[in-house]
């Protein structure tokens, strides 16, 4: 075996489609027209197989088993594993895997925070194991990665505080032996594979993700007239109040004429039935990565985001299709009380290194 890829989320699995196609051809493509649903005809790199990590939740799953089938039409197998299927499935799913990450040249992960990943990391000792690792992206999350790395922290996501529970302390000693295997060393390389502005510690390969599988796989999209909205899951992961976050859905939507809202796979069926109620959006949810539903069309002329990935994964995906990506600043106001302290300055900086040609918008009052 050549490559081995654990995915537990769409958006990780296109990034591994994206990483697979950049490996093979020029890092830097044109806008290719493509036909509809037309499959790509590139040549294969090594042989790449993809474990999918099943999560639970409904509208994950529904996404990557669309994304698994796109994978297998492009030549690459996809292995789906019910690794949190109830008592007994994290050893059962690490009795399978352990042979298939020992025997593999290069593991590609999506999550360097996931517990599971950090398990499965841990699971080979110098000098066996893979001589390659690689880090795609899975959200804005590859920039603290990087940043963390860098400065020799421990594996903690942003939005979380970092208590000392009891969990976290009995979990800390396979978060930093994780984190060790994330280290480049003369035994083994590391590349992160990103469409985000990071700044990588040395001996970290940075690849740039310039969505050139899903330009050539999709589109150019249809465009209509009006203004659709992104939404997002900080109200979901404890970073933003409900109140605020609607009411300001409501006010850029009137003030940019949008109709429709495009929901995060993570947003709750509560909040997004206030949303339809308050504001009048129609509530659209994805069955694929925006990236690719966007691609594919119609998409408006005008998309309006909060912080978040899609203000640097969009303009790549729409490249040449004269949409216009339009990002809002969280306000502090809006930020629960037991936010992260990092919160507030992490959110501005996913917009504030937006691409260029991303339009900044005031904060709605």
């Amino acid at each position: 075996m050549a490559d081995l890829a654990f995915v537990e989320s769409p958006v990780q699995l296109l990034n591994v489609l994206e990483w697979s196609h950049a490996r093979v051809l020029p890092a830097v493509l044109p806008a290719v027209p493509a036909q509809r649903g037309a499959s790509g005809t590139a040549p294969r790199g090594p042989a790449l197989t993809v474990v999918v990590l099943s999560p639970t939740d409904p509208m994950s799953r529904g996404q990557l088993r669309r994304m698994a089938q796109l994978a297998r039409e492009e030549g690459i197998e996809v292995c789906w594993q019910e690794a949190r299927g109830g008592r007994g499935s994290l050893p059962r799913t690490v009795r399978r895997l352990a042979p298939l990450l020992r025997a593999a040249d290069r593991v590609v992960i999506g999550d360097p925070y996931s517990r599971y990943v950090q398990l499965l990391l841990g699971l080979f000792a110098p000098p066996l194991g893979p001589r390659e690792l690689t880090v795609v992206d899975d959200g804005t999350a590859t920039m603290e990665f990087t940043a963390g790395l860098a400065r020799g922290e421990r594996l903690v996501r942003w939005h979380r505080r970092g208590s000392r529970s009891p969990r976290e302390l009995l979990l800390a000693p396979v978060s930093a032996l994780a984190r060790r295997r994330l280290v480049p060393s003369g035994r083994r390389g590391v590349e992160v594979f990103t469409a985000l502005p990071v700044r990588a510690p040395e001996g970290v390969t940075v690849t740039r993700n310039q969505f050139a599988w899903t330009r050539a796989r999709f589109g150019p999209p249809r465009l209509t007239r009006g203004a659709d909205l992104v939404g997002t899951s900080l109200v979901e992961t404890g970073v933003v109040d409900p109140g605020p976050y609607v009411a300001a859905v409501g006010a850029l939507a009137r003030a940019h004429g949008a109709t429709r809202y495009f929901a995060h796979r993570r947003e709750g069926v509560e909040k997004l039935h206030r949303i339809a109620v308050e504001t009048g959006l129609e509530i659209v949810r994805p069955d694929l990565p925006l990236e690719l539903i966007a691609r594919r069309g119609p998409i408006g002329r005008t998309v309006l985001s909060f912080p978040s990935t899609v203000v640097h994964t969009l303009p790549l995906a729409l490249a040449g299709t004269g949409v216009t990506i339009a990002v809002c600043e969280i306000a502090p106001q809006w930020l629960r009380a037991g936010a992260s302290p990092r919160a507030q300055g992490f959110l501005a900086g996913v917009s504030g290194t937006a691409a260029r040609d991303v339009h900044r918008l005031p904060i709605p009052v």
